[in-house]
């Protein structure tokens, strides 16, 4: 989105948890700022998309390092950063990672904490606003203002429950992070829902992927798409102890929509068809969704705008996963870090007969190629990839540098700035592909049939019809959604975080189920004495 970047004129911000080395932003006279319906949206509304995007570690929903995306992906079975010799230990970072060893004390957690919280100040922020400057504003405007604030607002309560559980729930100026109740996960839950379902109506209609009025925006169908979303993992948010090896049963638990009851599966498919009625198809081209230029995909549903040349959000991930020698031969930078996981690369059939096509899609492998050219290391030899040789400790393997299929995926932008991490893929957030995949699994377990919608994803790669097994839809979803973010929270729903896979074996103390949250970050409880650690972590480190 372009955004109409005005001076904000915010005197305060409330604190958030503790501290949020914010700088206090520069103030205009209101009176010179507020003179208008477009002043209070631009400074109000359109600002907040700034944070969705980031340029720093723990900032953006995606995009940078060690933040949502980092915690929801090299903490399952679909990729790894290996230790590579002298590089990517990082204090045990990525390591702890893939183990589930991760700290209570950890700074990376705690920044993520507070970049969530505090884009939700912000919206907190943004409606009192909005409802000081209310003569500004016709009675539609008002009711749409307020509705994307919220919508947003929900958003990133979606992440913190998803990824913390229970958490204090600040919804109006007054309130501080630093004396918040904590309020249980199945509450919160439902708070997001209701808002998503609220605000939904009020939200513009257009598609906001495309170039226009709602490029980057917050619209109704990426609120239906959320909304799927947190029907389809209902069974997880609605219990209110994960530990106990009891869990409510999805076709038991109910939510009106739309002046229905309807069972959590029942909802999932109906939103689910409600971002179909609002006009998103699968693109016949699967790579063209991650183009260079990819805002005419009619699938990309929520986008993080990138652009060069008008934002500072950043796309690190390509720049991390390649050998140097393959960012030399591109022209850009490389870190040599991130891979795919030895399961993940089975999964997709490598080394048979039967490779799914969107394996060369997705990642690197074997001989490397740039403009028809094989890529030389410094010896001369070939930069061979190998996938199979995955260790979590690639120190004194012979393979070091090369083990691993690495990230494709999104077209190399060959013009893009700072070693290519700021190119002008937009980053995908929600793709209608997930959508067809939710509707299939929530017909499945609601003891019905997915066959239709999962073998319309596969058939646009050109895979052959597969039945639509729980089993084969996880592995669908692994495939189709390769680097998204969605693992975490698709093998959660599966119950199979907590076990062993590919490298990782599961110590016992993880039987409980806890470390399907994050621990609340120690310097958060130690701010707000109200709050009380997950279960099965220690209080303090």
């Amino acid at each position: 989105m372009k955004y109409l970047l005005r001076t904000l004129f915010f005197l305060s911000i409330l604190t958030l948890t503790g501290c949020l080395d914010e700088n206090t932003r520069d103030s205009l006279d209101e009176q010179q700022v507020y003179t208008s319906a477009k002043d209070v949206y631009v400074n109000a509304v359109a600002t907040l998309y700034n944070h969705i995007g980031g340029d720093k570690d723990s900032e953006g929903l995606q995009g940078t390092y060690r933040g949502v995306y980092d915690y929801n992906t090299f903490t399952t079975d679909e990729a790894i950063i290996p230790v590579r010799g002298g590089d990517w230990y990082d204090g045990g970072f990525w390591m702890d990672l893939y183990t589930h060893n991760w700290a209570v004390d950890s700074k990376p957690l705690y920044d993520t904490w507070k970049y969530l919280y505090k884009v939700i100040v912000f919206c907190n922020d943004a409606l009192a606003t909005i409802d000081k400057y209310k003569q500004l504003l016709t009675d539609e405007q008002y009711k749409a203002y307020r509705a994307e604030v919220r919508a947003i607002r929900a958003l990133y309560y979606y992440y913190l429950m998803d990824m913390f559980g229970n958490i204090p729930l600040v919804t109006t100026v007054s309130e501080n992070t630093e004396n918040a109740e904590q309020t249980g996960r199945p509450e919160v839950y439902k708070f997001i829902v209701k808002e998503l379902q609220d605000a939904a109506p009020l939200l513009s209609a257009g598609h906001s992927n495309l170039a226009g009025a709602d490029y980057g925006r917050v619209t109704q169908s990426v609120a239906n798409f959320l909304l799927a979303k947190l029907m389809l993992n209902g069974e997880v948010y609605s219990d209110a102890d994960w530990t106990d090896n009891q869990q409510p049963k999805g076709t038991q638990t109910y939510f009106t929509v739309d002046g229905q009851q309807m069972n959590i599966w029942q909802a999932c498919q109906h939103y689910c068809d409600k971002v179909s009625s609002d006009g998103f198809t699968l693109a016949t081209d699967y790579p063209s969704n991650f183009y260079v230029h990819n805002e005419t995909s009619p699938e990309n549903i929520f986008v993080i705008p990138v652009d060069k040349h008008l934002y500072k959000s950043q796309f690190q991930y390509l720049f991390r996963s390649r050998h140097y020698a393959h960012g030399d031969a591109l022209g850009t930078g490389a870190e040599n870090g991130a891979c795919a996981t030895v399961s993940t690369v089975n999964t997709f059939g490598y080394g048979t007969n039967n490779v799914d096509k969107r394996y060369a899609y997705n990642l690197y492998s074997d001989t490397v190629r740039v403009d028809g050219k094989t890529v030389l290391l410094e010896n001369g030899k070939p930069l061979i990839y190998m996938p199979l040789a995955v260790e979590m400790n690639l120190t004194y393997s012979p393979y070091i540098k090369t083990a691993g299929a690495r990230m494709a995926k999104y077209e190399v932008d060959r013009t893009g700035y700072n070693d290519g991490k700021n190119p002008n893929n937009d980053i995908v957030l929600f793709r209608y592909a997930d959508v067809l995949l939710m509707k299939a699994e929530a017909a499945v377990r609601n003891g019905g049939n997915g066959n239709t919608e999962m073998n319309l994803v596969r058939s646009r790669s050109g895979m052959g019809y597969r039945t639509a097994t729980l089993d084969n839809i996880l592995a669908e979803r692994l495939m189709e959604l390769m680097w998204e973010g969605w693992r975490r929270n698709d093998l959660i729903r599966f119950n199979r975080f907590h076990q062993s896979y590919d490298l990782r074996t599961a110590p016992t103390t993880e039987a409980d189920r806890h470390t399907i949250v994050f621990p609340i970050p120690s310097r958060a409880l130690a701010l707000n004495e109200k709050l009380k650690q997950n279960k099965g972590y220690k209080a303090q480190p």
